[in-house]
């Protein structure tokens, strides 16, 4: 793969307002380690190499352990999960797969048994902010891996 533009650069003021969706997202009160795994996650199905670089880094400087990352593409078949987690894998997993068949309303009223209104229009928010960060990413080129350094 070869980058195929700096959007960051190109257009500093359209980073600035993707930026701002992922600050608040950050600031929202969604656990780090579950917003690391709902990014992931949908990294995964997207198939965004650079996001699942940055992302599978940041899970592991929170403490996210090895065992879970491996896991994460089979969650399902997996104890190793609360079932909060579950839940929002399972919203991740309809949100970014969109497109075949909804969101069915048994996954929603999972994500709804586990989190209350305000922490699930949060944890919405971050699935579709790193949605757009793979749209990005994989549009342009972006070459993984990321530093954090």
């Amino acid at each position: 793969m070869k980058a195929r533009m700096n959007y960051r650069a190109a257009n500093p003021q359209a980073f600035q307002a993707m930026f701002q969706l992922e600050k608040y997202v950050r600031e929202s009160g969604v656990d780090e380690t579950l917003l690391e795994l709902v990014k992931i996650r949908a990294s995964q199905l997207n198939g965004c190499a650079f996001c699942l670089d940055m992302h599978t880094k940041e899970a592991r400087s929170k403490g996210e352990t090895e065992q879970r990352l491996y896991l994460l593409n089979a969650w399902r078949e997996s104890a190793v999960y609360t079932d909060a987690e579950r839940a929002a894998l399972a919203l991740t997993e309809a949100v970014t797969l969109i497109a075949e068949r909804g969101v069915p309303d048994e996954v929603y009223q999972q994500a709804r048994a586990h989190f209350d209104e305000a922490e699930l229009t949060a944890l919405l928010m971050a699935i579709v902010t790193i949605n757009g960060w793979n749209r990005l990413a994989i549009a342009t080129g972006q070459i993984a891996p990321f530093s954090l350094e």
